[in-house]
């Protein structure tokens, strides 16, 4: 198995509109045919601490069954369609990637 989680920094000057957007795009990724579980969310609102980073503004969680399942997730159309549509909208991403 291949956990892929990606944070998302949005712009701050986003339109409510152009949020919506990136949001209904990034769901789009769980549609690929190589991802066997997606989940998409906000910081969660559980009690700040000094270990806790809740400055991100959407974090993704792709878990594909293996290495080649990841790799094609990367070049899925679906997966190029989105960051070329939203890639405007976001500041920063980091992406961590687990076996």
């Amino acid at each position: 198995m291949l956990v892929h989680t990606v944070y998302f920094w949005l712009k701050s000057d986003l339109t409510p509109a152009q949020r919506a957007d990136f949001r209904s795009g990034v769901e789009t990724l769980g549609t690929i045919p190589s991802v066997s579980q997606f989940f998409c969310g906000t910081p969660a609102g559980v009690p700040d601490r000094p270990i806790i980073d809740k400055s991100f503004s959407v974090a993704i969680t792709v878990v594909c069954k293996d290495l080649a399942a990841h790799d094609a997730y990367q070049v899925d159309p679906i997966h190029l369609a989105f960051i070329a549509k939203c890639k405007a909208y976001w500041e920063r991403v980091q992406i961590y990637d687990a076996q």
